[in-house]
């Protein structure tokens, strides 16, 4: 597996985590405060991971052509 299918499977993942905690956050904010931590952790790594990932992938694509 080459460096780019890695990327775009952790940019795919990235962005699973970063709408699962999204939308928990969303479904969850009005009923309960004191859980919030979970789904507010999940949307800032999968956010973190989207743009690492995206910046990782756009250096590759710069660099094989």
């Amino acid at each position: 597996m080459n460096r780019k299918t890695k990327s775009i499977i952790g940019l795919i993942g990235s962005l699973i985590v970063c709408l699962f905690g999204s939308y928990r956050l969303v479904v969850e904010a009005p009923y309960t405060e004191s859980l919030l931590i979970v789904p507010i952790a999940f949307a800032v790594t999968g956010f973190i991971g989207i743009i690492g990932n995206a910046g990782n992938l756009k250096k590759i694509n710069n660099n094989s052509h």
